[in-house]
């Protein structure tokens, strides 16, 4: 009986082995999957426009060179474009942030008398939309076409936002702090601004990555409101066109030098708007991974 025991014992230790073999793999695949592409137009970025237009380049450089990027920022239109979605992106996630936030806190607390029904009315425009025409019709009647507002206003409030945030105060704000702050003649928005949002870091790093994320790779909504005025166009927007243009005239617009490859272009191009979100990661990666369970799981 020891003895088949013993085999049992051995048998499951061998199966749980196999298993956690194939996760690990399965999960370093998909991390390969993701880090390989973005690797390989890295490459390109810094090769010559002979190696990659003979498909040599893979993931090294082929006769590094850094021509493209100088192109890139010998355009000021790149550059302004940049500046804008900077400046967008900043403004975006401030507002969103303040949105979410006032809006989350009231309905995390049972002392709102009818917040079931206004977190249904908040949460129906996840399940239905008036569409693109009606939206572009009312950003038109309101004057905003052609400005920046057109693509900070349309979009701040996030319903999935206020629900991770609700959730969130629900769950890791104690009552007990609340009526403690209010004993000592706290008013709501002095427990919001000392209690409630030192003790919300997690999840609001957590946010404000959705939110500037969402905003810096976003360009449909520019692409319909932003037409006349070219200097408000976005950095997303402007990459968008200066694809097209790479691949039927091979030169970037505003400025008299061509390139033998547009692929070369687009690839710096990806690089040049992907590095500053790569930059900013890492300082909240530790709040993103506390904010992601603190919203998704109840203790």
């Amino acid at each position: 009986m020891k003895a088949t025991g013993g085999a049992l014992t051995v048998s499951r230790r061998r199966r749980f082995d196999i298993w956690d073999v194939l996760i690990h793999l399965t999960l370093i695949i998909a991390s390969l999957a993701c880090l390989l592409p973005f690797v390989h137009v890295v490459s390109k970025s810094f090769s010559e426009d002979a190696y990659v237009i003979a498909n040599k380049v893979f993931l090294w450089p082929a006769g590094f060179t850094t021509g493209a990027y100088a192109k890139i920022f010998a355009d000021a239109s790149i550059l302004r474009s940049f500046y804008v979605t900077v400046l967008v992106t900043v403004l975006f996630t401030l507002l969103g942030m303040i949105l979410t936030i006032c809006a989350a806190y009231p309905l995390s607390r049972k002392q709102l008398k009818g917040r079931v029904v206004l977190t249904i009315i908040f949460t129906f425009p996840l399940f239905f939309s008036g569409g693109i025409i009606p939206e572009y019709m009312l950003i038109n009647n309101l004057g905003m076409m052609d400005t920046l507002w057109a693509l900070i206003l349309p979009l701040a409030f996030s319903s999935f936002n206020l629900l991770i945030m609700k959730s969130a105060l629900t769950n890791s704000i104690p009552v007990s702090l609340e009526e403690s702050a209010r004993i000592d003649g706290a008013g709501h928005f002095r427990i919001l601004w000392s209690v409630v949002l030192p003790l919300s870091k997690p999840i609001m790093a957590t946010l404000a990555l959705f939110f500037a994320v969402g905003r810096w790779n976003a360009y449909m909504d520019a692409l319909f409101y932003i037409k006349q005025n070219t200097d408000l166009r976005p950095l997303q927007l402007k990459l968008y066109y200066l694809v097209i243009q790479a691949t039927e005239s091979f030169q970037l617009e505003a400025t008299q030098v061509s390139l033998s490859n547009p692929e070369v272009l687009k690839a710096s191009c990806v690089v040049f708007a992907t590095v500053p979100i790569l930059c900013i990661y890492p300082f909240i990666q530790k709040y993103f991974v506390q904010g992601v369970m603190l919203g998704a799981i109840k203790e």
